[in-house]
């Protein structure tokens, strides 16, 4: 079992404005906070610069309502201009499930157009994160197909024959079946308290965290963008993405650290 020694700062909630799902029970569905040490302005290696966002809309299983999306694409915008931001992680709130998916009873109640608007809204979210015990794209079981972008990332994590199986079928799968498959990293066994996951999201993000953060950065935009694209271009976005890391103080203390034999200590500059 893995453990942390850390203390943590008061969820924070980050309010949407003009929508009308129905809350956590009056509170806010998306709620923020950030790691720390005992001295919350002094960094602590391991510990500040990860920052988690809790999803707590119990009475819907954290189902993805106008409000929760609302929020959360809010709460997002905020932290992307937030540089003392590294790694974010996603917790549920709610026991026993981390995300049911589309709310489908608020969804009865739109109109086509206003489906149509917040699918779109939807798919930018799911733009920004991905998600996902048991799992699975249900939609052709519930007369719909995936809107959020479903149709065209499964194909592109597992090929189109097994995406087309898992959609045209509606199957769920177990956290060990989407590890053996390649849809998840990691398949943990639960512990005594049930935050196994968590745990293992902690650990991973404690060994992110030392990184260069303008490398990390760069990095992920590179094989994001790179495998949208035909191999020959996708080099052409590396290169791009190689050559605004080339001026920052990072790559010259991660070279001078080699040098010294000692551990760099990146900036983020």
């Amino acid at each position: 079992m893995l453990r942390v020694l850390c203390l943590l700062r008061p969820w924070r909630p980050l309010r949407a404005r003009g929508c009308a799902s129905d809350g956590a029970a009056g509170g806010s569905e998306i709620q923020v906070r950030a790691l720390a040490g005992p001295d919350q302005d002094q960094e602590i290696e391991g510990q500040k610069g990860i920052t988690e966002i809790l999803m707590n809309r119990p009475s819907a299983r954290n189902a993805l309502g106008n409000v929760f999306v609302s929020e959360l694409l809010e709460t997002l915008a905020q932290l992307r201009e937030d540089r003392q931001v590294r790694v974010l992680l996603f917790r549920s709130g709610v026991k026993g499930v981390f995300c049911a998916g589309a709310d489908l009873k608020e969804r009865e109640q739109m109109s086509e157009a206003e489906v149509g608007v917040f699918v779109q809204r939807l798919r930018g979210l799911m733009n920004d994160i991905a998600s996902s015990a048991v799992m699975g794209l249900i939609e052709t079981t519930r007369g719909l197909l995936p809107g959020a972008g479903g149709t065209q990332r499964l194909p592109r994590c597992l090929g189109v024959a097994l995406a087309k199986e898992l959609i045209f079928t509606g199957r769920r799968l177990s956290g060990t079946e989407a590890h053996v498959l390649g849809l998840v990293n990691h398949a943990v066994a639960q512990n005594e308290e049930g935050d196994a996951a968590y745990q293992r999201a902690r650990a991973l993000a404690q060994e992110i965290l030392p990184q260069a953060p303008i490398a990390v950065r760069l990095g992920k935009v590179a094989i994001d963008r790179g495998t949208e694209v035909d191999i020959a271009s996708g080099m052409a976005i590396e290169g791009m993405c190689y050559a605004q890391n080339i001026p920052t103080r990072d790559r010259l203390e991660g070279m001078a650290a080699f040098r010294e034999k000692r551990t760099p200590k990146f900036v983020g500059k």
